[in-house]
């Protein structure tokens, strides 16, 4: 099974308590996982149903937050964002005017430029997503929608049928490039502009 510290350092998933979770499996348990972690935070959020804003948090306008959402330290929301929770952004995140983030995770210093789409997935630190570029999230064109994920030599039946990418630290993805669901890219992958990412065909 696949053991995430491998892409993300352990230490910014400190909310997750179960060690184990595969990233499909902390994703699709992300409303509890997030639910219990705003109980422990602290008086520099301001919490109302279930959304977590720190006192630092910038958000432009015509923003939309629905859903259980944690904005933590210096976070920044561009105009038109969507972000349908669960979703959890790390330190200073930004998104970019525009973009829809849906039941995700986005670590520190994760940049999400604009007019982007982040489906069911799990984002490391220090990660740019140049204009456009996708995380998709579920197989419209197959009749058989189960996804599946490709981990060194192994095949991994997810069991599921929306997960998105696990993106590891440092990773940059280049304008209007795609990554097809179950997409994992280890720690400083490179994704050229316009690039589609298909593990498994």
């Amino acid at each position: 099974m696949i053991n995430i510290t491998e892409y993300i350092d352990s230490n910014k998933l400190t909310f997750i308590k179960e060690k184990d979770l595969q990233p499909w499996e902390i994703v699709t348990n992300l409303e509890a996982l997030l639910i219990d972690y705003i109980k422990t935070l602290g008086d520099d959020y301001k919490i109302e149903n279930n959304i977590a804003i720190h006192k630092t948090v910038t958000i432009e306008s015509g923003v939309i937050l629905k859903g259980t959402i944690i904005l933590s330290e210096n976070c920044f929301l561009g105009a038109h964002a969507y972000l349908r929770g669960p979703i959890f952004l790390g330190k200073t995140v930004t998104i970019g005017p525009g973009s829809e983030i849906k039941q995700s995770i986005l670590l520190n210093n994760t940049a999400v430029a604009h007019f982007n789409y982040i489906g069911n997935s799990i984002l490391g630190e220090g990660i740019n997503f140049e204009a456009g570029s996708i995380c998709a999230n579920h197989y419209n064109e197959r009749k058989n929608k189960r996804i599946f994920v490709q981990y060194k030599d192994q095949i991994i039946d997810t069991k599921v049928e929306k997960f998105g990418s696990l993106v590891g630290d440092n990773s940059k993805i280049g304008a209007n490039a795609v990554l097809s669901p179950g997409t994992i890219l280890e720690k400083n992958s490179v994704v050229k502009r316009l690039e589609l990412i298909e593990q498994l065909k």
